[in-house]
């Protein structure tokens, strides 16, 4: 399958050219990905276990640096542009206790913009629209680690739009929730503005949310193409650990 040709006249988001990665125990999780993403696209990327999907989206805000270059807007990510580039760029765990830390949700989520220097008016100004946006006003004095699975990961969401970032990478969003609770994610992401790149098992939230799909597998891009033309795909699907349901 060829890969979707992504016009860089066009504004583009994210660009990543030739990033490579490997882990301290010698395991090469990156193999000289390049990646182009426009600015305002939802692009899934899907493949098994190990596929470097993770380790790719920590790449994009500096959690993890390999070599290789990684751009946001017209911004290299060096040392010097770390801070500018994590504005831009809101990384959301699996996990969303690796993420919320704070005796409360406002003080989460309002992390963030106190960081970045803004007054406090400004700050809480951000965090109470970022919980607007997620649906948890009301939540502000509650303690997120009393919460369910599905709220927490709205708060995780909120703690890094209160940041005003042009960018969301999100990891696996919909694992472990309910069936409710992942209906109210999907509608939420749905209704989200920024350009969004979402590693996910999930194939029916792939199918409905983003029109494009990348598959990685052994640190590589295996295919890059409209997500109809991929999920239809069966003999691609199966050389790479992956079940359109």
């Amino acid at each position: 399958m060829l890969a979707t040709k992504v016009d860089t006249a066009v504004s583009t988001a994210v660009e990543v050219m030739g990033l490579r990665f490997a882990y301290p125990d010698g395991v090469e999780a990156l193999r000289g990905v390049n990646l182009a993403v426009r600015r305002g696209e939802k692009v899934a990327l899907l493949g098994p276990n190990g596929a470097g999907k993770s380790t790719l989206l920590l790449h994009l805000n500096g959690v993890l640096r390999g070599t290789g270059q990684v751009r946001i807007g017209d911004v290299v990510l060096r040392h010097e542009t770390l801070a500018q580039v994590r504005a831009q760029v809101g990384l959301v765990f699996e996990n969303p206790d690796d993420q919320l830390f704070s005796p409360t949700v406002l003080e989460d989520v309002a992390y963030g913009p106190l960081y970045m220097g803004l007054s406090p008016e400004q700050v809480l100004e951000r965090a109470r629209r970022a919980l607007a946006q997620v649906g948890m006003t009301g939540f502000e004095e509650r303690s997120p680690h009393r919460l369910s699975l599905g709220q927490k990961k709205r708060i995780a969401i909120a703690t890094v739009l209160s940041m005003e970032p042009a960018i969301l990478a999100l990891d696996e969003p919909t694992a472990g929730l309910d069936p409710r609770a992942r209906r109210q994610l999907i509608h939420l992401l749905r209704e989200l503005p920024q350009t969004m790149i979402v590693s996910t098992h999930d194939i029916p939230l792939v199918r409905e949310l983003l029109p494009r799909t990348v598959v990685m597998d052994g640190g590589v891009i295996v295919a890059d193409d409209e997500t109809r033309a991929i999920l239809s795909d069966s003999a691609l699907l199966a050389a790479h650990g992956l079940e359109a349901f």
